[in-house]
């Protein structure tokens, strides 16, 4: 799939300033910056959905504990 996007003359000037510095295509560094974005923001959706679960059973346990719980030691 082919994609394209707008960006003007100083933007599309720096991304590639940074593409040479970084020897890497600018289809690469959008390819790794959309990739990114979506899984920091999956990763943030995540933790705030286990703090919502934490928060509602606080309970911890030890390495100790999990381990013995698992059958580990």
């Amino acid at each position: 799939m082919t994609m394209s996007i707008r960006i003007n003359d100083d933007d599309a000037r720096l991304v590639k300033m940074y593409c040479a510095l970084h020897n890497i295509s600018i289809s690469d560094l959008f390819r790794q910056a959309v990739i990114e974005k979506i899984e920091d923001e999956y990763d943030l959706k995540c933790y705030e959905e286990a703090m919502k679960k934490f928060e509602k059973d606080p309970a911890t346990y030890s390495l100790d504990e999990v381990e013995k719980e698992l059958g580990l030691r």
